[in-house]
């Protein structure tokens, strides 16, 4: 006989609590107990709560190895059992007769009637020396979870997904909790009533004029969308949005001019001044390209029963002396240059340039919204949850480290693929190159895909941007990027002592396999890793992943309202196509190019909705779930927390002395996880 003491947290959300009993069964080196019930007078279980039983077990079982916890409805006279209630619960604490408290971390929910095994709550990397009980329940884990999130290909050519059909049929430890949902639903509701009672989403015909665009501006307007339409004319502003708008991974130097982007030493002196020329500016490396040549010949949609264009524009941009403003020199609507391809400069007249700018920000709409924000920031991070969920045990150091930074992931990509990227929803019926488009842009950009993409450090080396002024998404990035990385690299020196250690743990190897065959399709090409050799090389990867799940996400998230609030400054679509020839612009011409007033009203409701987290946030850093119960992960835990404070300090200094300050990267405003 042996009695032991066990402690039991029940999470606070709405519905954690539940009215089902509970009983645990504890395995040992020895033999396992039958089922203890966890019994105290009155209701247990309820959310919030912390309580303790004693169970007395008939026999030694030996050291305590798992925790079996059993949960199923109680029986009502001549009713007999009653459905199910879910339970969420946070952690068991089991006390010996003798010997300290044993944590066993759960934060799961446990939805019907069954059984869920728990390991003490010390991480173990997959090893052969592990008590064959524990080795046995590793792998029935990964079995169960295999099982349950399976991969299915959604489009030929893209990351594959996970095989549901809709949010309905996820289970609750990957759904929305209830205040999340509701808020979503509530927020999405209150502002398609509001753009249904004014009658913009019914309205298919043109704008009237740039003035009649100010009512539907006026909705939910943010201080940065206000910027926004006061600057949207200026060169600098529409230069500045390459460094720290909704889509700052395009720009890169330009040491020497593309062959078909024919720009000439006349056309540099005719905006710079007499005695400048091109080779000079290339030299000193003032010019900076952004090339949005992947949406040549792309399939453009119809809206409305009226086909659409599309442009794949190139734009050279030239930095000031000193600290000037980034402005763009000239602009070219093709990648094919001709006497119908003309290379539209700052000096022309005012709606040509104005015309060809608003071109180039059509262009940054259809990329960033399918490859810089759908594919590399949705349905990446998605691979990356699956096959965590899939690869990784609980109790594996490395499960405990990314699992909050998974969080709603795959309930926000289904809500996507039911809501935004099918026939008949908002890209499809409001945007340039609609649902074939997307697909086709996400095809093309996958056989591109390489690994220094996705480490900030290496994409801001190879697009020789490191010493541009102003560029805040580079400096906060990299101040986070750092911090991620020491994080990760005191987690990985607890847990791997050597490069063999990493080689040897078959469950991490797994993980990075099927995230490359999955996730990137097996692109070799890519460089992006199939399997990880040494600590180092580990470090990177893990920071790679946490850092785009979390704060790539937040840069080129968060701002999608704010850069569309003002259609002009990001339109959806184009409805007359690019420009020929010069001089014939005018400004009925221009709003007649800008997308109809339900497409434009569609698209920025989608945007408002995508860019406002609906509550229940984990901004980055933040771990309610305690995972870790070792004393090393939770002082760098500490220490993660303390160094993105310090950051976030720095940056809103910094913005105080900022006209439009920027903020998309300030810790607390960034979730732990793509969730919106």
């Amino acid at each position: 006989m042996a009695d032991f003491r066990v402690r039991v947290s029940t999470g606070k959300a709405f519905g954690a609590g539940t009215w089902d009993k509970v009983s645990v069964s504890i395995v040992g080196t020895q033999e396992e107990s039958p089922p203890l019930p966890l019994d105290n007078l009155g209701k247990e279980f309820t959310a919030g709560a912390e309580e303790d039983f004693q169970v007395t077990l008939p026999k030694d079982v030996g050291q305590v190895l798992l925790l079996r916890v059993h949960k199923a409805p109680p029986a009502l006279p001549l009713l007999g059992p009653l459905a199910p209630d879910a339970w969420f619960c946070r952690w068991f604490q089991l006390t010996p007769p003798r010997g300290g408290p044993l944590l066993f971390p759960c934060y799961q929910w446990l939805e019907g009637a069954g059984s869920l095994v728990l390991q003490e709550g010390t991480a173990k990397v997959s090893r052969a020396d592990h008590h064959p009980l524990l080795q046995q329940q590793r792998q029935e884990e990964l079995q169960a979870r295999q099982e349950m999130y399976q991969w299915k290909a959604y489009n030929p050519g893209w990351p594959h997904c996970l095989d549901k059909r809709t949010v309905k049929d996820l289970d609750l430890n990957i759904k929305y909790s209830t205040a999340k949902n509701a808020n979503f639903y509530l927020q999405a509701g209150s502002a398609f009533a509001e753009m249904k009672i004014k009658g913009l989403l019914d309205r298919k015909g043109l704008w009237r004029s740039l003035n009649e665009m100010k009512r539907i501006f006026n909705f939910r307007k943010t201080p940065a969308a206000e910027h926004a339409f006061e600057h949207w004319q200026e060169d600098a502003f529409f230069a500045s949005q390459f460094l720290n708008g909704l889509n700052p991974v395009l720009i890169r130097r330009c040491h020497y001019l593309p062959k078909n982007f024919p720009v000439t030493d006349a056309m540099v002196a005719s905006v710079l001044g007499p005695g400048t020329s091109l080779q000079a500016e290339l030299e000193k490396g003032s010019l900076f390209l952004v090339d949005h040549g992947i949406l040549s010949g792309i399939h453009t949609n119809v809206i409305n029963g009226k086909p659409q264009f599309s442009a794949a524009p190139m734009t050279l941009l030239y930095q000031s002396p000193g600290c000037g403003p980034l402005l763009p020199l000239a602009i070219q609507l093709s990648q094919s240059p001709g006497p119908h391809s003309p290379i539209f400069l700052p000096t022309d007249d005012e709606w040509d340039w104005l015309l060809a700018k608003t071109w180039v920000r059509n262009a940054e709409f259809s990329f960033h919204e399918a490859l810089t924000h759908l594919l590399h920031s949705h349905l990446l991070p998605e691979a990356f949850t699956l096959a965590t969920l899939r690869q990784l045990p609980h109790c594996h150091p490395l499960f405990k480290l990314l699992i909050p930074h998974t969080r709603y992931t795959l309930h926000i990509n289904m809500l996507a693929r039911e809501l935004l990227i099918v026939p008949g929803q908002v890209v499809d019926r409001s945007t340039g190159i609609g649902i074939e488009g997307f697909s086709e842009l996400i095809q093309r950009n996958m056989k591109q895909l390489n690994y220094s993409l996705l480490c900030l450090p290496e994409d801001i080396r190879t697009r020789g941007v490191e010493d541009i002024p102003g560029y805040y998404y580079r400096d906060d990035g990299m101040q986070i990027w750092g911090a991620v990385e020491r994080f990760v690299s005191e987690i990985i020196g607890i847990y791997y002592p050597n490069d063999e250690s990493v080689q040897d743990d078959r469950e991490l190897q797994a993980w990075v396999r099927e995230i490359f065959s999955k996730g990137f399709l097996n692109q070799g090409s890519s460089g992006i890793p199939s399997s990880l050799e040494t600590r180092e090389a580990l470090v990177q990867y893990v920071t790679m992943v946490i850092f785009n799940c979390s704060a790539k996400h937040a840069a080129v998230s968060a701002g999608q309202f704010d850069a569309c609030a003002w259609m002009p400054n990001l339109p959806p679509s184009m409805q007359l196509p690019p420009p020929t020839s010069k001089g014939l612009a005018t400004r009925e011409g221009f709003i007649a190019t800008l997308p109809p007033v339900n497409a434009t009203c569609d698209v920025i409701l989608a945007l408002w909705l995508l860019s406002k987290e609906p509550g229940d946030r984990r901004p980055l850093g933040t771990y309610p779930d305690e995972h870790f119960t070792e004393e090393a992960p939770r002082r760098s835990i500490a220490a993660f927390q303390s160094h993105l404070a310090q950051i976030s300090g720095a940056i809103q200094e910094r913005n105080r002395g900022l006209v439009l300050p920027y903020t998309y990267l300030d810790p607390p405003l960034i979730e732990n996880s793509v969730s919106i």
